[in-house]
């Protein structure tokens, strides 16, 4: 099917199974663990001496995605990201995913394609095989759920509830330009409702909408602490902010933290564009959401050597359970810390 024909073909022409035959004919697993794919009720995976490790993502319509502004090619890659990011934020590697769609009647069989497109390509550059899934009609848009299976070392699995006082708070990339992107783009989408202003200007702002719409995830930070001999004492994902999920980390674990405010780290791009919209640039960074990167802890010991890694910043320390949670000024002031996350 060319899409450049504007062809619409009704997912009703095809059916259900035919639709599922038609978008994953791409499907040819990597992974010797596949045994048994897409055709069967479940997937046959070989764990082996390896720890499986299962994860599910589910993304709403109105309320995860906007698809005025949101491409179904990137949303389908996006999905992909949000599911496998919890399987290496315990250390592990993603092998499988499974994909579950509920469809509404206005979508189109090239508007899956779409989808199924940016699914192909996450797949594929993080070495994951599609092997299955559902797919049902929807009266409430579209809806998408990813399961996420992968396998671990049981002595390298990495959890929540394992940091130690005094363990050093690390994290990769930098943080809020996705939400940045985000009240970018509703900024445009409220001025088409309003002005019906058809071409939106965004350019110079490329980094932060494709933070947004495009995410990546940092697997090489990953390969390097292996690499360095450091298995970090606490791991998650950040996709609240980083304040809700350290503090998430905090709980779990029975201990307190102070970060640095300087210590944070924020894109050039991020906090113009916070500016522009009279925020300081440590709202969106801390409590954001979206980032898609990691905060882990490493015990003090590990300084040396995690302070080499150049995509690993240091912002910060666990405390004791009683100290709280904690944001200190380059004035020596502080300021408590709390979890505004956005939930999603």
């Amino acid at each position: 099917m060319n899409n450049a024909e504007n062809k619409k073909t009704s997912i009703r022409e095809l059916g259900k199974f035919g639709l599922i035959k038609h978008v994953t004919r791409r499907s040819n697993p990597e992974n010797r663990s596949t045994v048994t794919g897409i055709g069967d009720d479940a997937a046959v995976i070989d764990s082996g001496q390896l720890m499986t490790l299962v994860s599910t993502d589910l993304l709403l319509e109105g309320i995860h995605f906007n698809l005025i502004y949101t491409p179904l090619k990137h949303l389908g890659y996006k999905a992909v990201i949000r599911a496998i990011s919890d399987i290496y934020a315990m250390n592990g590697n993603p092998e499988q995913i499974l994909i579950s769609l509920g469809i509404g009647s206005r979508f189109t069989v090239e508007q899956i394609e779409d989808i199924y497109e940016g699914i192909y390509l996450a797949c594929e550059k993080y070495k994951v095989d599609l092997v299955g899934g559902d797919t049902t009609s929807s009266l409430t848009g579209l809806t998408i759920g990813v399961t996420a299976i992968g396998s671990a070392e049981k002595n390298s699995i990495v959890r929540r509830d394992t940091a130690g006082t005094n363990d050093l708070i690390c994290v990769t990339g930098d943080f809020g330009a996705a939400f940045m992107g985000l009240q970018l783009l509703e900024r445009e989408r409220r001025l088409f409702d309003k002005e019906k202003i058809m071409q939106p200007d965004l350019a110079g702002f490329e980094y932060v909408i494709g933070r947004q719409l495009k995410p990546e995830f940092p697997v090489k930070t990953l390969d390097e602490l292996r690499q360095a001999g450091i298995l970090p004492t606490s791991m998650i994902d950040v996709t609240e902010g980083v304040a809700s999920d350290l503090i998430h980390i905090c709980k779990l674990s029975g201990t307190g933290c102070k970060i640095f405010y300087s210590k944070v780290p924020v894109d050039y791009e991020t906090s113009r564009v916070a500016e522009e919209f009279n925020i300081d640039p440590i709202t969106p960074a801390l409590n954001g959401g979206e980032d898609y990167e990691l905060l882990f802890t490493v015990p003090p010991d590990q300084f040396e050597k995690v302070k080499m890694i150049e995509s690993v910043k240091v912002i910060g320390y666990m405390t004791s359970s009683d100290s709280g949670y904690h944001i200190a000024g380059d004035d020596g002031s502080e300021v408590e810390i709390t979890a505004q996350g956005w939930g999603q």
